[in-house]
């Protein structure tokens, strides 16, 4: 909750001049000054009920959790029947995720007003974060019974729409508040969220843009702009654009969500202080530790997911939760995706000893269940991803919990205690810029050697690709393309006589856009072949009509170039700083392919124009990418497994030897 609104009953006081130097100091935001003058007040009339509420009000804003609740209990001790201050109490609490608590305050300040209209809201809020939605719309349509014409009602109902994915209703409840106030930048802001869920990106990008026009900073909408118009590569102001979001960063704003940084800055020490900031934000810390050794008769692995139907993490992962171990492990899954029944879903569900849908529990009841299901190891499969649940991790689901696999990046809570990696990924060097402590594995990736290989092409004309002449592709997200990485992309094409690059296009306005980039480029724009979403075998077999996949920097392929690798096209990739723009090198030395990766932007483009150019050298390659597809660690999920298996008993041991997370090295 906002400072302001905690803060909004100080305009009610008494028109005491002391009083009235309080509200005066608030207005011009001298903070300090305002908390000095209440102790002065306190001082001299210690059982003023006014004062102690407005103390709590200040230390609430001063984020002081503990001071603010003793202050506000000092107020209700003096005077038990103020149902405002008793609101006060529910909206400290509530500002500090406690929302359970919060709901029992407001509920008590209703049986004193049961018309208090604050109450009936906030309440609906608390009911909100608890994911009680439909009990949070029962507040919130009362609250428009008393009055029709107040915003927050409004964001609040959208709010609900949008976490639930009704964005079109969502965006009628939040036009409405903005109907009430042109200025309320968090309906602007959760507007453009809907319209970007819709995939209305042009009109997403307004949204953002008003928003930060009202509030310079709010929260997180600076990156949303940005990682929007990277979606259908608008690179206007694109350079600006960077500068300023580092700036920001380095300023300590919150700028952004920690996935769209990926993409955009290759900083192991920006991206981990994005992430420290949005989980200190969104997540904080609910428990310190368990403190429970278990002593199942196995150790007991709790794998969460927003994932686990027909998409890239289950795809990678679904041939592993079959071989797990049974003999020394036990397997939950906790599933908190879309509905589904597809193949995938029904594949990695019969691979769990227990698989759960907790999609409708709030956080800390998925965290409960974990502990009563006795989890030793709770893994997150999603990190800070699309549906993640971050928040469970916050509570503590397990005595032990890592990363893995969903997020190519630091989580930036401690509550993490490992992230899982290869000495490719992140050298020794650069463990500092996480936070977690690092699970090293011979080989990062897992991946399924039971798919399909290819056996035949699809054919160029199929594919709308011309009958001779090279053809690099590249499938990866849209968002991942840098202007840095499609200007080197058209250099090679340049100087690669009869070569054409192969995409995908996620939308007509990629298409577009990156046509035209190619023409300001002095590309002609027929170079640029889009293909359309394929079905899985389909799309396999398509990589088999390409000469040499180009990788994206600073966010690589991953699963993309897995699917690649397993369909025979060498990918070449440069390799950065960090987490993500390593990921697609650790692949390659995992197949025996180091050749294959560059550390300059120059040294990429002359290798890429080098294979172009000399087929010979290209067919080498491929011909030990085909042999070393069955001898190397990459595409062996058996081998993965036990050296996975091997880092959770050495962890585990680790923890039930009280010894705290430290690095663990598998050996090769």
């Amino acid at each position: 909750m906002k400072a302001q609104k905690i803060f909004k009953s100080l305009s009610a006081v008494s028109n005491d001049s002391m009083y009235l130097k309080v509200i005066n100091s608030y207005q011009q935001n001298k903070i300090e000054e305002c908390f000095d003058l209440i102790e002065e007040l306190i001082k001299y009339y210690p059982k003023d009920s006014r004062a102690w509420n407005i103390k709590a009000l200040i230390y609430a804003i001063k984020e002081k959790k503990e001071n603010a609740i003793n202050c506000i209990k000092n107020a209700i001790f003096l005077e038990p029947k103020s149902y405002k201050y008793i609101y006060n109490y529910g909206n400290i609490l509530l500002q500090f995720h406690n929302y359970s608590e919060a709901l029992d305050k407001y509920n008590l300040s209703l049986k004193i007003k049961e018309d208090y209209t604050e109450s009936i809201l906030n309440k609906g809020v608390a009911l909100m974060r608890l994911h009680r939605n439909s009990e949070a719309l029962s507040n919130f349509n009362r609250v428009l019974k008393y009055n029709k014409n107040i915003p927050d009602v409004y964001v609040n109902i959208g709010s609900i729409m949008l976490n639930s994915g009704k964005n079109k209703e969502a965006i009628i409840n939040f036009d409405k508040a903005i109907s009430l106030n042109k200025n309320l930048a968090i309906a602007f802001f959760n507007k453009a969220n809907a319209l970007r869920n819709l995939k209305e990106d042009y009109e997403a990008i307004e949204n953002y843009k008003i928003t930060l026009n009202i509030e310079e900073n709010y929260p997180f909408a600076a990156g949303m702009l940005l990682s929007c118009k990277m979606r259908i590569c608008d690179w206007s102001d694109y350079q600006k654009n960077i500068a300023n979001l580092k700036n920001k960063i380095e300023s300590h704003h919150k700028v952004s969500q920690p996935m769209p940084i990926l993409g955009l800055i290759d900083s192991p020490k920006l991206q981990k202080q994005i992430a420290i900031q949005w989980c200190e934000k969104k997540y904080p810390k609910k428990n310190n530790s368990l403190n429970i050794k278990n002593n199942n008769e196995k150790i007991v692995l709790g794998y969460f997911s927003s994932d686990f139907r027909n998409h890239p993490v289950s795809l990678l992962m679904a041939e592993m939760f079959q071989l797990h171990d049974k003999n020394k492990f036990k397997t939950v899954a906790f599933y908190y995706g879309p509905k589904t029944n597809d193949e995938v879903y029904l594949r990695v569900g019969n691979s769990f000893d227990k698989f759960i849908n907790v999609s409708e529990l709030h956080d800390e009841e998925v965290a409960n269940l974990s502990r009563e299901l006795r989890i030793d190891i709770a893994i997150d499969l999603n990190g800070h991803t699309a549906r993640s649940k971050t928040g469970v991790f916050s509570y503590r689901a397990a005595p032990i919990q890592l990363s893995y696999i969903g997020y190519l990046g630091t989580m930036g809570a401690d509550y993490y205690d490992y992230l899982v990696a290869d000495r490719s990924i992140i050298p020794v060097e650069l463990q500092h810029h996480y936070s977690e402590k690092i699970v090293y594995l011979p080989s990062y990736q897992v991946n399924d050697s039971k798919q399909k290989i290819p056996i035949s092409n699809i054919s160029r004309q199929e594919l709308n690709l011309p009958s001779d002449g090279f053809v690099y592709c590249c499938f990866n997200a849209s968002y991942k393309i840098t202007p840095s990485t499609f200007d080197g992309w058209m250099r090679i094409l340049s100087l690669v006589p009869n070569s054409i690059l192969l995409l995908y296009a996620s939308n007509q306005s990629v298409e577009k856009n990156l046509k035209n980039e190619a023409e300001k480029r002095a590309v002609n724009p027929s170079r640029l072949i889009f293909g359309k979403k394929l079905e899985r075998e389909a799309y396999l077999a398509r990589y088999r009509s390409a000469d040499l996949f180009l990788d994206t920097m600073p966010y690589n392929a991953g699963a993309t170039a897995s699917d690649a690798l397993w369909a025979g096209l060498p990918v070449l990739t440069c390799m950065g700083e960090s987490f993500a723009s390593r990921v697609a090198g650790s692949l390659l030395n995992a197949i025996g392919l180091p050749e294959l990766i560059t550390k300059t932007q120059s040294d990429y483009e002359a290798l890429a124009i080098e294979l172009g150019n000399n087929p010979s050298k290209l067919n080498v390659i491929k011909e030990k990418l085909e042999n070393n597809r069955w001898t190397t660690p990459l595409f062996d999920t058996p081998r993965f497994t036990k050296k996975i298996e091997e880092a959770y008993i050495k962890i585990y041991d680790r923890y039930h030897a009280d010894l705290p997370p430290d690095h663990i090295y598998i050996d090769p």
